[in-house]
């Protein structure tokens, strides 16, 4: 991969760690993106737990979402989720989760991706599928966008 591919990938990585409030409230963070993929990790912590105690369902739909933003937001062009559905597996195990998005399908204007959510023995956790709507533009901001909206 190119210097500039490396230098865009770190920009969306540091975007969305950054920006994505929601994932950075959870702890939830990007460990590596490439073309149509991304993996991402998250510490499982007192506030992910249900009330049985165990990793609360939205807490591992968030985390494959995130992979699934970063990993469709890849190519350049803003992607927005315009559907989506998880299959709850295996109960998870540890107190670390990991989920890695991978294209499945790409067009001019749709693109699907498959998320597989694993626990700390590696195990399935969840299988997650969604969907993006690719508009045309910048998947993130240039610099000095503080201020502006990247959504046109």
């Amino acid at each position: 991969m190119g210097d500039k591919n490396v230098e865009r990938f770190e920009e969306l990585r540091q975007f969305f760690g950054e920006r994505d409030r929601f994932a950075a409230h959870n702890g939830i963070e990007i460990l590596e993106i490439s073309p149509g993929r991304a993996r991402v990790r998250m510490e499982v912590a007192e506030h992910h737990l249900n009330g049985l105690d165990r990793v609360h369902g939205g807490a591992v739909f968030s985390l494959a979402d995130l992979a699934f933003a970063a990993a469709s937001n890849s190519h350049g062009s803003a992607a927005m989720g315009i559907n989506a559905s998880i299959a709850y597996v295996k109960e998870a195990a540890g107190d670390v989760l990991f989920a890695e998005a991978e294209e499945v399908s790409r067009s001019h204007r749709l693109a699907t991706y498959s998320i597989r959510v694993t626990d700390a023995s590696g195990q399935t956790v969840a299988l997650f599928q969604g969907t993006v709507y690719r508009r045309e533009g910048q998947a993130i901001p240039p610099p000095g966008w503080e201020g502006a909206s990247f959504i046109g």
